[in-house]
């Protein structure tokens, strides 16, 4: 059961670290419409193995010896439920707007990006570093289980 916790975990956030591949300063208006495309694709791990690893985890904590009276089972689910907010609550919006932008646009596909699209990868990429820096904060509380 912990290996199925551990694998769904990691699958489950990874798409959180490839954002700023995807929204990348400096691409074409086609380049974006392709990586929007992927990022929907790549946004369906995280709702189906992230739910599964937080199923895992509390199903782990409650069978096994972790009880639910340690400090990282709560500091790992309130920093599961803050990146949730991250993604769903403030990126998830923020990439259907850019989304309609750039697929509603007349422009060329080999045109730079219109100014209002480069300001929406300017504030995903600041909320897909937040979601990061809490995801490797989330696996360090499980790795080394820290106590107070």
């Amino acid at each position: 059961m912990s290996a199925f916790h551990v694998l769904c975990a990691i699958i489950g956030i990874g798409p959180t670290y490839f954002g700023h591949v995807l929204f990348r300063k400096g691409q074409t208006l086609g380049q974006l419409r392709g990586s929007l495309g992927l990022m929907s694709l790549l946004e369906k791990f995280p709702k189906i193995l992230g739910s599964l690893a937080v199923l895992s985890g509390l199903l782990l904590a409650w069978l096994g010896d972790y009880g639910f009276g340690q400090f990282w089972i709560y500091g790992s689910i309130i920093l599961y439920v803050v990146i949730q907010v991250i993604v769903i609550g403030f990126m998830a919006p923020l990439t259907k707007k850019m989304a309609e932008q750039a697929f509603s646009s007349r422009e060329s596909p080999d045109s730079p990006l219109p100014p209002e699209i480069a300001a929406g990868i300017t504030q995903a990429n600041r909320l897909q570093f937040a979601a990061a820096v809490l995801g490797t904060l989330l696996f360090i509380f499980m790795f080394f289980k820290p106590t107070l």
